[in-house]
């Protein structure tokens, strides 16, 4: 059984910083890219990055790339996703996802329950 468990969303000022965690459980590690998604009130949900285990390969969206940093570490089974230069556009809620190398959600078979990002302006 896998499971995700996000954790490290709040309320932020436009242009601060927040650091999410997900902590995963289950056979999952080496074998699942993990990603990082993102779904606002009224929008469909969208792909923010992934990083693959069995390497450093990252894999941006567009409107993160230069401000958000995705890394993992091993040997506590958690990726995190470092979000700097944070924008009003990026307030949601993030959930972390394990799948394959995609930037679709369809790809990506087990969810984590999500944690809410605010954005002050």
């Amino acid at each position: 059984q896998v499971q995700l468990v996000e954790s490290g969303g709040g309320l932020v000022q436009a242009g601060g910083s927040l650091r999410l965690s997900c902590a995963a459980s289950g056979r999952i590690f080496g074998t699942y890219v993990m990603g990082w998604f993102r779904q606002a009130p009224g929008k469909e949900r969208e792909f923010v990055g992934a990083i693959k285990w069995s390497g450093t390969s990252t894999l941006y969206a567009d409107s993160v790339k230069g401000r958000f940093t995705i890394s993992r570490y091993n040997a506590k089974n958690t990726v995190y996703l470092q979000m700097n230069s944070l924008k009003p556009e990026d307030a949601a809620v993030y959930y972390c996802a394990a799948g394959g190398w995609s930037t679709s959600s369809s790809d990506y078979n087990y969810w984590g329950q999500g944690t809410q990002v605010t954005v002050s302006s």
